[in-house]
């Protein structure tokens, strides 16, 4: 049966435009690629890590009756369930705590025997400069690209670290979601706290670029900087006319009324469901952004509308209304810092880079844990049930590997408790929910918490349900509890080209998947819908159980919407707002740890040295076209299994669009639905 093809390619969010792609079905779809579209679409900036409703192709039917060894929830109880107070949890907010002089004198004798490569000269300023996507698993030292946990890390650690002075941080255009950017912002304040400086510096400025600046210090910009703060815009492009006139027809069957992933192909326009749905997410964004300038600018939020409403660009008003601490090049904020350290103009200013400084040792600067361990396992990027032949260790979450390891920490007596970091969309519905029970089985033994990053909707709150307590972002973008499956009929567009296509079968049903030439049968288009329902109910059924809601309760809330963090948390899907540090304070507590005690966090997914990882990251365009060749090819390979995933809201730049790679991923999603 040829699939729909993933919408994510066609709506999509940037710094101006906010770019929609329907949120797909949790069962009987594509957990879209994680940020396969939308990061990669340049003229999308700016934006929020929206996700990136992707479009599946045929409903999946769960059979997942089966309740764990001690289960005694009911699904659809006669309790409503009650929403949790976010108070009572720990806010793991970071804190400072001066050394004294045992505690120095032992951090001076540790470093005395740091290996070379781990070694930073005295009074040195940590040099980073973050631009383009950010993952958030951990990066080998010769993977190309950005870490979210080896970029919070290292503030952390620069904090701590008598050799380093300040932090000197540029930001380029970032096109990861509002989730990271959130978390980094998190840690530059959190650094602050330390008493040093931290200097930033933007060349090209959009919403999220200056959302994180706003943090620092002082904030520098050259006299011919970019700067768009302009706002943000949704929009959503339509195939409906387009198909129709090439003779294609979808035929789609989708449950629940904001699951609009079919749109794109059935529609027009915009229907009135998705059009709430993206307003509200785009209210959410905006809002959220404009408070936070207010609060750090001491003005109104009127004040900061109007502003944005001026279309401002000139470099000197934004530094005349105090949006930038100054008008400097490059050179200029250099020998600003000198003289801030007393170092001699002829003299160059000692540094340490970004990927250098990944290599030193918390342990060095005193910041190891006690022997109580919690284990992080990261699962990032589109859900698959098995490894392609033409996949590396990062393409996505695999869930024979991801299951290894969760079965891993359940029989280890290692870990106390466990956080799992989810940022993923999701992808094949029989792997969300095989990932599901083995969660499920580890929470039985020991605390977990689930940690929200850009996104975890369809298959990725798939997997955040089977927690015990869910922590995300303000701006997550989660939830996304519906189903949508379809087909195409080609009946038209192969007698307009003169093809025919004849099958023999046996069985009434087997030309179900098979005969693209021809519109469903009465019989089969009613044990497709049957099909579709069946995979909601059980979804929705397994949210509600998990989350101690009834069903009632639950449909409220799914019919494939997708929430922000924020708004999730409010209506019972979420437990706490926070990021990753809020996560292991109440994995911490969950597990009776005091929570003032340091524990030691342990990375279950290591990053791959791998020949085949480590040539990878030599060559950025080499790179990227091959990592475009393979998730072609996967989604080649894969399009034959039922997807639950979520096709992605973003906002990215505009500058540097490369509208080759936008041609390229929409060839991709059309070539992969057949």
């Amino acid at each position: 049966m040829a699939q729909l093809p993933p919408t994510s390619g066609f709506t999509s969010i940037h710094k101006n435009t906010i770019c929609s792609t329907k949120s797909p079905p949790s069962f009987s779809i594509h957990f879209s690629r994680a940020k396969l579209n939308l990061n990669r679409y340049p003229f999308l900036h700016n934006c929020p890590r929206r996700l990136r409703p992707r479009f599946p192709s045929r409903a999946f039917d769960t059979d997942s009756d089966q309740k764990l060894p001690d289960e005694d929830e009911k699904i659809g109880g006669e309790e409503e369930a009650e929403l949790i107070d976010d108070n009572k949890y720990p806010t793991g907010e970071f804190v400072y705590r001066e050394y004294d002089p045992w505690e120095n004198l032992v951090v001076k004798f540790k470093m005395l025997f740091a290996l070379p490569w781990q070694r930073v000269k005295k009074g040195s300023v940590l040099t980073m400069k973050i631009r383009g996507e950010i993952s958030d698993q951990l990066k080998s030292r010769f993977s190309s690209g950005l870490s979210l946990p080896q970029i919070c890390e290292n503030l952390i650690k620069a904090a701590y670290d008598p050799r380093i002075s300040g932090i000197y941080l540029q930001i380029e255009p970032l096109s990861c979601g509002w989730g990271k950017v959130e978390e980094i912002r998190r840690h530059v304040l959190d650094f602050k706290k330390s008493g040093k400086f931290i200097v930033g510096y933007v060349p090209a400025c959009g919403e999220k670029e200056y959302y994180i600046g706003s943090a620092c210090q002082e904030l520098y910009a050259p006299p011919s900087a970019y700067f768009q703060l302009y706002g943000l815009t949704v929009s959503a492009s339509f195939l409906g006319g387009v198909l129709e006139k090439i003779g294609i027809e979808p035929q789609v069957e989708r449950i629940g009324k904001y699951k609009s992933a079919g749109d794109q192909l059935t529609r027009k326009s915009i229907s009135n469901e998705n059009r709430e749905m993206l307003t509200a997410l785009l209210d959410n964004i905006y809002g959220n952004w404009v408070e936070t300038i207010s609060l750090v600018k001491g003005k109104k939020k009127e004040d900061i509308e109007n502003f944005v409403n001026e279309g401002v660009y000139e470099v000197e008003r934004l530094k005349e209304d105090g949006w930038i601490t100054d008008i400097k090049y490059e050179d200029e904020v250099e020998s600003l810092l000198k003289e801030r350290l007393a170092i001699p103009s002829s003299k160059k200013l000692p540094t340490v880079d970004y990927r250098k400084y990944c290599r030193v040792k918390k342990w060095t600067l005193g910041l190891a844990g006690s022997r109580n361990r919690i284990a992080i396992i990261r699962a990032s990027g589109s859900i698959s049930r098995v490894r392609g032949s033409l996949s590396t260790s990062s393409s996505g979450i695999v869930s024979e590997q991801f299951i290894e390891k969760i079965r891993t920490v359940r029989e280890s007596k290692r870990y106390k408790a466990v956080v799992l970091r989810i940022d993923s969309p999701g992808g094949d519905a029989l792997a969300s929910d095989l990932m599901w029970r083995e969660i499920k089985l580890l929470a039985a033994k020991k605390p977990v918490v689930a940690s929200m990053a850009d996104v975890a909707a369809s298959g990725g709150y798939y997997m955040a349900m089977a927690a015990q307590t869910i922590v995300a972002e303000n701006l997550t973008i989660t939830g996304s509890i519906g189903v949508v499956t379809g087909k195409f009929n080609l009946e038209r567009l192969y007698e307009k080209i003169g093809f025919n296509k004849e099958i023999i079968s046996r069985g009434r049903y087997a030309e179900l998947t098979a005969a693209d030439q021809r519109p469903f049968r009465t019989d089969e288009a009613e044990l497709f819908a049957k099909s579709a329902q069946s995979a909601y109910r059980s979804f929705r059924d397994k949210a509600a159980s998990s989350r101690s809601m009834t069903v009632d309760k639950m449909e409220e809330v799914a019919q494939g919407r997708v929430w922000s963090g924020n708004d999730a948390a409010s209506r019972g899907l979420v437990d706490a707002i926070g990021g990753i540090s809020r996560a292991v304070a109440i994995a911490k507590q969950k597990a009776n740890i005091p929570l003032d005690e340091q524990v030691t966090l342990v990375e279950i997914s290591r990053p791959s040295t791998s020949l085949f990882d480590i040539l990878g990251g030599f060559g950025s365009s080499v790179a990227e076209a091959d990592k475009a060749i393979k998730e072609l090819m996967q989604l080649v390979s894969s399009s034959d299994g039922i997807q639950a995933r979520v096709d992605g809201i973003v906002l990215e730049q505009l500058d540097g669009a490369s509208y080759a790679n936008i041609i390229f991923t929409l060839l991709k999603d059309c070539i992969s639905s057949f």
